[in-house]
């Protein structure tokens, strides 16, 4: 009997099942167990492949393959060590560690291998992406050309950032990087936040939720959590998870901020997975797979042919050195950087953004000539007052012999109150270009107060030409 079904089924998740379905399983067994890293003999596996270890109570653990020597594959576990003995299975996947991504992701918090570690239910995943991919093509990517609100005074006037544009954020100890990623989490005309607290203190997680995001902010946000009790391999993948997750969003075509705390405990996670692996200390104790792995991470973020991943990177500067290797090789990759000063947290002068020490390299891409014109004329007053602070504060100047320092003098407090904001301090760019109109004294018109008046409709080899140009 024929039925009279006429509707059309959906086979595509149960095919997808079945060509992801492993026919042969490869199985190799515990040898060793050195430190952090695990050695089995066998089974036949690539670099990045996920491999379960069967434990002696029956429990089960995912390690990832790091090394191969011959016979021996070397592994790292996604958790405790303990249980683990000679003998245990180790079964190969067949496969990377990939992420479950989708718009049910909006609001929760996962782990480094893209599972729920909030108290909500299990994620229903869209689809799932690599968690270690390669960057989109150059030639593909579109230009920027919008400026992206933060809502901190000091960035959205004189660091203006372009939607897709990458930045590092450079600071020692207890200067106000979170608290910064806070205030742009909360006020950024972004679509979508994607949060990777990487190393983070246990104590901090939920502070920067409940606290910092809070319920609004977290609405729009995903956040990533590799705390920094968890092992080197947890600390090193969640921050490739947390790019899969925003390069998820950016395909969908939305405008995604990237905020990834921090890049300096991301290369210490690889530093240790390094030199348990046999590699030799280079610059400052790190293997050469740090430097190689660091721009690998930072060029996927960025535009592609469909949306844009702007993304903020913090980088600790061990004694507030800003000559530290980490430092140099993500400032030389990004597309700018905002340096904290710790004497400038010690004023109790927040958000502590060294203007004169930082550097946005799109920021005359994405705004009007009336809006560079005026922040010129702070920075011009800044480097004034700053170049002669000493003499000033001696009381050795004597007014009258600059009309340009004493400019600078006069403006002072007014540019400092200008640049300060209160952490939960809301404030527009109408709001933020106004007070830059009133400081300098230059009408900034309603067109420069939206986008980039004048460069929507430029060609990328005039956009190239003009960033040329303002370098």
């Amino acid at each position: 009997m024929r039925s009279s079904y006429t509707g059309e089924f959906n086979f595509t998740k149960y095919l997808e099942k079945v060509i992801d379905a492993d026919t042969i399983l490869y199985i190799g067994h515990v040898v060793a167990v050195k430190g952090l890293e695990i050695e089995s003999e066998g089974p036949r596996s690539v670099i990045g492949e996920m491999c379960t270890i069967k434990l002696s109570d029956g429990s089960t653990l995912l390690a990832e393959v790091v090394g191969l020597d011959g016979k021996i594959v070397h592994l790292t576990a996604f958790g405790n060590t303990k249980g683990i003995e000679v003998g245990c299975e180790v079964t190969a996947s067949g496969s990377v560690l990939k992420v479950p991504v989708g718009m049910s992701l909006l609001g929760r918090a996962i782990d480094a291998t893209g599972h729920a570690c909030d108290d909500g239910p299990e994620i229903a995943p869209e689809a799932y992406y690599p968690a270690i991919a390669d960057p989109p093509d150059p030639m593909t990517r579109l230009p920027i050309n919008k400026r992206i609100q933060t809502g901190v005074r000091s960035i959205d006037s004189l660091l203006t950032i372009g939607k897709g544009q990458r930045v590092g954020i450079f600071a020692g100890s207890g200067i106000g990087k979170s608290t910064l990623l806070s205030m742009i989490a909360r006020n950024t005309n972004a679509d979508i936040n994607v949060i990777g607290l990487i190393g983070e203190r246990g104590r901090e997680v939920l502070d920067f939720i409940n606290r910092d995001l809070g319920k609004e902010g977290l609405k729009r946000s995903v956040i990533v959590i590799a705390t920094s009790d968890q092992p080197s391999i947890c600390r090193l993948r969640a921050a490739y998870v947390c790019t899969a997750v925003a390069e998820y969003f950016r395909d969908k075509g939305k405008d995604v901020v990237l905020m990834l705390d921090s890049v300096t405990r991301f290369a210490q996670a690889q530093r240790e997975i390094g030199l348990a692996n046999g590699e030799p200390p280079a610059q400052k104790g790190y293997p050469p797979s740090v430097f190689d792995m660091i721009p690998k991470l930072l060029e996927r973020t960025g535009t592609n042919d469909k949306g844009s991943i702007t993304a903020f990177y913090t980088v600790l500067a061990d004694g507030d050195d800003m000559n530290d290797p980490i430092v140099d090789k993500v400032r030389g990759t990004l597309d700018g950087h905002i340096v904290l000063s710790r004497r400038l947290a010690q004023a109790y002068h927040y958000p502590a953004i060294d203007v004169l020490g930082s550097i946005s390299r799109i920021s005359k891409r994405v705004t009007g000539k009336q809006t560079q014109k005026a922040c010129g004329i702070v920075r011009n007053m800044m480097a004034n007052y700053a170049e002669r602070e000493t003499m000033i504060t001696a009381g050795i100047y004597q007014k009258g012999n600059s009309p340009e320092i004493d400019i600078a003098i006069d403006k002072h407090d007014e540019i400092e109150e200008f640049l300060k904001q209160e952490e939960y301090e809301q404030c527009t760019i109408e709001d933020t270009l106004n007070k830059l109109s009133a400081l300098t004294g230059i009408e900034i018109p309603d067109e420069e107060y939206v986008e980039s008046p004048g460069l929507n409709n430029l060609t990328t080899a005039q956009i190239v030409d003009s960033t040329k140009q303002s370098e």
